[in-house]
């Protein structure tokens, strides 16, 4: 885990929760980096994505329905890992199938001990997340702002092109 950890802390206090999952995400292959709060109307709304290609953030990525998502796997287990969902047999019937491809999440735990969403690697190409990297995406989960925000960030998807990567913020 090298000194990652420290950076992906250092960063949280200095830069904020985008600045901590650009950390994060500049170690792994995984194109997205996310944080997804769950509501009470069962979605799962991003809170915080980084992207490598610096893309605005697809619309399909900003809120997905609780029972299509990958998250329900990864708070019903206490993780979720698949290297290439095409061949995941635990996936079969599922529609992002072999769509999102590597997939690999935590859930976010508040001190109470209430679930509050998932933080996750993913890509639509299939590809490995290093066990290393996996434990420190744990260790991430725990050290993240433990109350997400509750407003949605539908509206306030930006682009911050001097690193390269889609941000979302709040406004």
């Amino acid at each position: 885990m090298d000194a990652t950890f420290d950076l992906m802390t250092a960063a949280l206090r200095s830069g904020g929760l985008f600045a901590a999952l650009t950390v994060l995400n500049r170690r792994v292959a995984q194109r997205w980096t996310g944080l997804y709060r769950l509501t009470a109307d069962r979605h799962l709304v991003n809170v915080a994505l980084v992207d490598k290609l610096g893309e605005v953030c697809p619309s399909d990525l900003l809120s997905v329905p609780y029972d299509v998502s990958f998250c329900q796997f990864t708070l019903a287990q206490g993780h979720f890992r698949t290297d290439n969902s095409a061949l995941d047999d635990r996936l079969t019937g599922h529609p992002y199938k072999g769509v999102i491809n590597s997939y690999h999440a935590v859930p976010v735990v508040n001190a109470g001990g209430k679930v509050r969403g998932t933080l996750c690697h993913f890509d639509t190409d299939a590809m490995p997340l290093l066990d290393e990297d996996f434990e420190l995406l744990r260790l991430a989960a725990r050290t993240l702002p433990l109350e997400l925000p509750r407003q949605s960030l539908l509206d306030a998807c930006t682009t911050e092109r001097s690193t390269g990567a889609t941000s979302m913020v709040h406004r």
